[in-house]
């Protein structure tokens, strides 16, 4: 990482000049001043704002810093940024969070991550996705929380969606249910990919043809999840009903499913079963009847990912953590009747 004393040399001035272009301090030339910059933009330079703070430093805990896409905004991966919290600080670390507003703000937020000089830094994005470090972090000690990269260097940690579906889909049928509905999260993202594949494999080696299974992907935004009311009220006409479980892509999906078969008259699990996915914060167990869920390992994605850096684990490449099914009451077992 290029140093002050870089700049001044490349820049052909003092490190006092540059200090005061930094600080965009007076009597500074207009020539001078662009021969920083330019010498700022071509060694990648980052004030250390560490340096800029009180003196008595040589005791200060180290620090992980988080890149937080989307996650420190909503409510689904509060555990995450819980976890890396408390976990930093059982371990004497500090902790801050820069938050990334969308995908062309990676670049300001690492170089404010940088400014601050952390010892680890986490990546972690709000939805399994695929990211691309920002080039001012290659070759830092970086870990990804709940995203992936094509760069076998890095770790990361990540729900494991395609088994949890299919030892879901093993469960279901070992309580009975042929006939399942699929309402899956929109098409060729990670994680709907991973769980319908799951689904289909638990199927497949159960013996049972897909040709039994109506599979449906929501479109993208909040239309979709409104499309899920349609798609039962064409597929499911009472008294005789065509399934006897739907498969929701998430406990948003399930909560639309409760509202559409209540109004429909359909009891949840008498004529048919639901189950979903995340164990929504705040949410999934409010559902009545309770619905059967999977756990999206949030905390243990944090944990894991501040113990990497913290303890400094030498483990490349993905690592996926299991999802718990957390059974309620949505689903029952037919095997009696």
């Amino acid at each position: 990482m290029a140093s002050l004393k870089d700049v001044a040399q490349l820049a052909g001035v003092s490190m006092m000049t540059v200090s005061r272009v930094i600080n965009n301090a007076p009597r500074v030339t207009t020539a001078t001043r662009r021969r920083v910059e330019e010498a700022i933009k071509q060694l990648h330079y980052v004030p250390d704002l560490s340096a800029q703070k009180i003196r008595g430093q040589a005791n200060k805990p180290r620090t992980l810093a988080v890149l937080a896409e989307d996650t420190a905004t909503t409510p689904f991966s509060v555990d995450l940024l819980l976890a890396i919290e408390q976990t930093a600080k059982l371990l004497g670390w500090d902790s801050f969070i820069i938050n990334v507003s969308a995908v062309d703000d990676r670049q300001r937020a690492a170089r404010e991550v940088l400014a601050h000089r952390p010892d680890g830094i986490i990546y972690t994005t709000m939805g399994l996705r695929k990211i691309q470090l920002p080039e001012a972090l290659l070759g830092l000690p970086v870990v990804l929380a709940n995203c992936v990269s094509d760069d076998t260097h890095l770790a990361s940690y990540i729900p494991d969606d395609y088994h949890a579906q299919y030892q879901a889909t093993q469960y279901l049928l070992a309580r009975g249910y042929q006939r399942p509905l699929c309402y899956w999260l929109p098409e060729n993202e990670l994680a709907p990919t991973a769980r319908r594949l799951g689904f289909e494999q638990a199927w497949y080696d159960a013996g049972k043809s897909l040709d039994q299974v109506t599979q449906y992907h929501m479109p993208k935004g909040d239309e979709g999840y409104l499309q899920l009311a349609e798609v039962l009220a064409t597929h499911l006409t009472p008294p005789s009903l065509a399934y006897d479980v739907l498969i929701c892509g998430n406990d948003r999906a399930a909560f639309v499913a409760y509202q559409q078969l209540l109004t429909m008259g359909v009891k949840i699990p008498q004529d048919i079963a639901v189950i979903g996915f995340d164990n929504l914060v705040g949410v999934g167990h409010l559902f009545l009847p309770g619905l059967t869920t999977l756990q999206l390992p949030h905390f243990q994605i944090g944990e894991q990912a501040a113990r990497h850096l913290i303890e400094q684990w030498d483990k490349p490449g993905v690592h996926s953590l299991a999802c718990p099914l957390l059974e309620r009451h949505s689903i029952a077992d037919r095997n009696g009747q």
